[in-house]
């Protein structure tokens, strides 16, 4: 099937782009989430009248997304779960959780613009991206821990170490090095 599409696609093409589809995909996803048209006369003559209306409709909602962007950058997301002593969860952090999460930050954004390719079942920090327009992507840290104490002195840590770089420890380690070549050389 043919279909004009309404908005950019990742991996499919342009606004306004004629572009050849599985049937299914046109009549479950593009055509009831408005994001294309049938590609027939009616719907082109349709597309050529509209197209400065939904150029501008998009880039207000891309100015819309960037000014979320902006809210989001260098966000870091503390979610609290139980887990074994080897550090997997008893369950799964999913995109819905990180929603609500960022919810409860007065963020508002829907689970589908979260890029989680499968759920998070580990402890750590991770780097998830979300889609908050088809031309605007943002990553947000998230970490998993088991208590808000302690996801919290290995935020501070982490940035004291970032900001303590010792190097005295790498030249002792250069000297033992070269001593242990010096002995080498002598036997």
């Amino acid at each position: 099937m043919e279909v004009i599409l309404l908005e950019r696609i990742d991996k499919l093409g342009q606004m306004g782009d004629v572009v050849k589809v599985k049937n299914g995909f046109a009549r479950n996803f593009l055509l009831p989430r408005k994001k294309a048209l049938r590609a027939n006369k009616t719907n082109r003559k349709y597309f050529e009248d509209k197209r400065a209306e939904l150029e501008a409709v998009n880039l207000q909602r891309k100015d819309e997304a960037k000014i979320v962007a902006d809210k989001m950058e260098g966000l870091h997301i503390i979610i609290v779960r139980q887990a074994s002593e080897g550090g997997q969860l008893y369950g799964s952090v999913s995109s819905r959780d990180i929603t609500a999460a960022l919810k409860n930050q007065g963020i508002k954004i829907e689970k589908g613009q979260i890029d989680l390719n499968s759920p998070v079942k580990e402890l750590g920090k991770f780097n998830i991206p979300v889609k908050l327009h088809p031309e605007v992507e943002i990553e947000i840290a998230i970490t998993v821990s088991r208590s808000d104490e302690l996801s919290e002195n290995d935020i501070e840590n982490e940035n004291t170490e970032k900001n303590n770089v010792n190097f005295d420890d790498s030249s002792e380690e250069e000297e033992n090095n070269t001593k242990k070549v010096d002995d080498n050389n002598e036997k």
